[in-house]
């Protein structure tokens, strides 16, 4: 591998950030194919590919960004992957409410701001604005390793949009209304893991300019001989 090749991998994975409000301007189609075309090079055990991809877009994205908001007012939600607030806990619940904060900081939403935070919850069900969503189904026995395989595959299409200029949010949220999505799609018998809005970011929101640390090696990686 050239050292110009390093360094633009090295520009691509440390330049893909999650965006939270995208221009109205569509991906050409064209473009789109190449991208998911090249994600599905991702590795899976034995090479299953277990991933099913809903791309959606125009008056569909619109219906389903509307379904989805009626469900949020409703109170209606149904999970695929059972969720639990105690989750992340110790180092990982500390990294999660650092976040939390510098997100809410960028979007100027105080922490008890009810209604504003309801807004926001919102806007992410419209998926930020952006003019694509990518639904990402998994078969219906799906456990840890093919969820594993489904991870490596969401890895390799963001950074395979990142290559392509288009930016990207993978939205776990949209999980929480799996049986509306499965309803508005027509699909039966998959697993709703998340979804993923992209489009173009619109560089003038305050909220796209949030960049966020990360663990140091240390914090993470030991080396054993």
């Amino acid at each position: 591998m050239t050292p110009a090749l390093n360094q633009s991998v090295d520009r691509l994975i440390r330049g893909r950030r999650a965006t939270r409000a995208f221009l109205p301007d569509e991906v050409p189609a064209d473009t789109m194919r190449t991208v998911f075309e090249l994600a599905g090079h991702a590795p899976s055990n034995s090479n299953t590919q277990p991933w099913c991809v809903e791309v959606v877009s125009g008056a569909a994205r619109d219906r389903l960004a509307d379904a989805l908001v009626a469900a949020h007012a409703a109170g209606y939600q149904s999970v695929d992957f059972p969720y639990q607030e105690g989750l992340f806990r110790g180092v990982l619940a500390t990294r999660r409410a650092q976040f939390g904060a510098q997100l809410y900081a960028a979007l100027g939403i105080a922490r008890h701001d009810t209604d504003l935070l309801d807004g926001y919850n919102t806007e992410s069900l419209r998926f930020y604005g952006a003019p694509h969503v990518a639904m990402l189904f998994a078969p219906a026995e799906t456990e840890a390793r093919i969820a594993a395989d489904m991870g490596m595959y969401t890895q390799t299409l963001l950074l395979a949009m990142e290559a392509h200029g288009i930016a990207s949010c993978p939205q776990a949220l949209l999980s929480f209304y799996a049986d509306t999505v499965r309803a508005e799609l027509g699909v039966i018998d998959r697993k709703l893991l998340l979804g993923i809005a992209f489009g173009y970011a619109d560089e003038s929101a305050r909220v796209n300019t949030l960049r966020v640390s990360r663990a140091g090696l240390a914090e993470t990686t030991r080396f054993r001989r």
